[in-house]
């Protein structure tokens, strides 16, 4: 018992401690998914001895104390937290325990929508007017924030006015956000102006929200969802969804992923199509929120002290920890640009172990301070390298030393020099061993010439073992000598060997990319390919010419005039072509039904109906231009669910806007 009250208590000052640094300071010193362990494991202890629950602990308190500088506001009904899952069977559990409490075995209608990483406001309307706007806080009073709460444009001043009646009065519940186009611009400006950058869109949002002068909210582009109800007075609602209805009626914005679903597998579901569409989404979620539809039902089953007996947090995989950086490289990649890579303590990030981290460059180093022996915060989103987030300074050992880049290449001891205008470091020599390596992966990459089973350590040995010097190498090796290599074998080589062959056909835009040419991505690759139609135009071609090209600026332009100048390139290209490789122009353009020559469309938020990737495509097949920003050269934005700046700005140029079927109707 007494080693049991010792840790409560620790864990108590711990989850004090780290609640006060974020949600009053936001200076967050440990990961989301380290605080949910710590704030777990209090629970637990405090669910088997009871007698040792006190008022002042965290599980009986919903956040942090409200900030001075701004009045206090009494919430009318406490705006709860919420129980946190984090697998299925939880969720099941969570199922079974409410089936008992209301003793049904009937299922349950479940309302599904994402947890948006934001912060937590009530706002209040009286006769449909707004006259209050306030933070959670602690949960029972939070900050009057009225004035801020009003710069944010999908924030109604006043209720729309239609079939269904007003309130007369409104409490709503919701969660501010920042999109994260807008949160990228935010940091590069503040960067620019040589200000400190936020650490997330959730922590400049809290930033945000407190300024006392709301000039300087109005000028960042905060947004809402509406997901509760705390007092509503004169309209009688039986389910959440006629909730959310009703909201959107009174010009109140709830998120568009919210579905109803009868019974929890049918639930569970929906998160696992949230998860897949979490990277595509134009703002950032950490989860699931699934609550029982019936009103009836939430009164029924009541709440706790802190959260509600009929909700929960499904929560996804942490895109964020906290690891140890064990030691700093340098890494030289293809372009001789050479990069600090952390090498870590291994941890789980987003559900896959992450033992390396991008540290950009020198200066990236100095900003952070990052040194070995840190304790950091890594983050993962998508297919991005793993990059570090910020140093937990408190955990800081004296031991920690700090890291220099060298002054010569770590792969061949060539001088490394630093361009006018660039971070990053790079080697020129065009023999660095290095850079052969990275080039022939990239070469032989899925985007590029697809060359299936020549991965890195398959390269690494081609390389050491010299059947291959060069990317054009790979068109003269011989079957019989790689069937001789470690772990290869007849089948791996004649495998090999049939998708390099395959690869001599790959199309030219393709063939382009994979030359690994400075600032000539898929997409260049591509809109350049569509204007010459074949390799020796392209190789021919002058700046002049290539600048007039939609989407190729000066600096590609000089990009590809300078590589296909160069003798060790054009000796490269033609290696390549007598090794019997034949990038050819397919025209793909579909002659039959509608045509889009002229017409340059855009597309936003998550897509339900085609992938971004196929919906290019189909415009392009038809004479089109697909173009990833919005100007006033824009035909059309199709807009799917969850838009957010793109077609915030198509509506100010006056931009057409198409939803995903009006855009298939297009096409027949």
């Amino acid at each position: 018992m007494q080693d049991n009250k010792i840790e409560i208590t620790e864990l108590r000052e711990k989850l004090d401690f780290h609640s006060y640094q974020y949600y009053v300071l936001d200076n967050p010193q440990i990961s989301d998914a380290e605080y949910d362990r710590l704030f777990r494991r209090l629970s637990e202890l405090e669910e088997q001895h009871p007698e040792l629950i006190t008022a002042d602990s965290p599980t009986q308190r919903v956040g942090g104390a409200p900030l001075e500088g701004f009045n206090t506001v009494r919430h009318t009904v406490p705006m709860l937290s919420l129980d946190n899952a984090f697998n299925d069977e939880e969720m099941v559990a969570f199922d079974e325990r409410l089936k008992r409490l209301l003793e049904t075995e009937e299922e349950f209608e479940y309302i599904v929508e994402p947890k948006m990483d934001g912060i937590a406001v009530e706002l209040v309307y009286v006769n449909g007017q707004l006259v209050q706007g306030s933070t959670r806080g602690d949960g029972l009073q939070g900050e009057e924030i009225t004035a801020n709460l009003k710069t944010i444009a999908s924030i109604p001043l006043k209720l729309r006015d239609n079939e269904l009646a007003i309130p007369s009065r409104l409490e709503v519940r919701g969660e501010v956000f920042y999109p994260t186009a807008a949160f990228r611009q935010l940091n590069k400006d503040r960067e620019a102006a040589g200000e400190p950058t936020f650490v997330n869109p959730r922590n400049s949002a809290a930033g945000t929200l407190r300024q006392l002068d709301p000039r300087i909210t109005a000028k960042r582009l905060l947004d809402i969802f509406i997901h509760g109800i705390g007092v509503i007075e004169g309209v009688e609602l039986k389910t959440q969804s006629d909730a959310y209805f009703a909201f959107q009626q009174w010009g109140l914005k709830v998120n568009p992923f919210t579905k109803v679903c009868a019974g929890m597998q049918n639930a569970i579901a929906v998160y696992y199509n949230l998860l897949e569409k979490r990277e595509s989404l134009p703002y950032e979620i950490d989860g699931t929120v699934f609550k029982l539809n019936s009103i009836e039902h939430q009164r029924a089953a009541g709440i706790r002290s802190r959260s509600p007996r009929w909700a929960i947090a499904y929560k996804f995989p942490a895109q964020q920890e906290t690891t140890i950086v064990e030691e700093i490289i340098a890494q030289v990649g293809r372009t001789g640009a050479v990069t600090p890579v952390a090498l870590l303590k291994p941890v789980f990030v987003g559900g896959v172990e992450v033992r390396r981290a991008t540290l950009h460059n020198q200066d990236e180093i100095d900003r952070k301070d990052v040194r070995i022996g840190d304790t950091v915060v890594v983050q993962r989103a998508g297919d991005v390298i793993p990059e570090i987030v910020k140093v937990v300074e408190s955990k800081r050992q004296k031991s920690a030393k700090k890291y220099t880049l060298p002054r010569n290449c770590p792969a061949c001891s060539n001088p490394l020099f630093r361009p006018e205008g660039e971070a990053v470091l790079r080697c020129d020599n065009p023999d660095c061993p290095a850079q052969l390596r990275e080039s022939i992966i990239h070469f032989a990459s899925k985007g590029a010439m697809d060359i299936d089973g020549l991965g890195e350590k398959l390269v690494a040995v081609l390389l050491e073992k010299k059947l291959i010097s060069s990317i054009a190498d790979l068109y003269f090796l011989q079957k019989e000598n790689v069937a001789e290599l470690d772990r290869m074998g007849d089948k791996s080589a004649e495998n090999l060997m049939s998708a390099i062959e395959k690869s001599r056909t790959a199309p030219l835009e393709r063939f382009l990319f994979a030359l690994g040419i400075r600032h000539v991505g898929e997409h260049v690759a591509r809109v350049v390919t569509q204007h010459f139609k074949s390799l020796e135009k392209i190789q021919n071609a002058a700046v002049e010419e290539l600048i007039t090209i939609h989407e190729v600026g000066p600096q590609v332009a000089a990009s590809l005039t300078h590589f296909f100048s160069q003798e060790k390139n054009k000796s490269l290209v033609q290696k390549l072509l007598e090794g019997g490789l034949a990038p050819v122009y397919s025209e793909s353009r579909i002659e039959s039904g509608p045509q889009f020559d002229g017409m340059t469309f855009v597309f936003t938020g998550a897509l339900e109906k085609f992938t971004r990737k196929d919906a290019e495509k189909f415009v392009t097949d038809r004479g089109g231009r697909a173009s990833s920003s919005v100007s006033k050269k824009t035909s059309y934005l199709v807009a799917g669910p969850g838009a957010g700046s793109k077609l915030q700005k198509a509506k100010e140029l006056g931009v057409a806007v198409l939803t995903e079927d009006a855009f298939l109707a297009m096409l027949t």
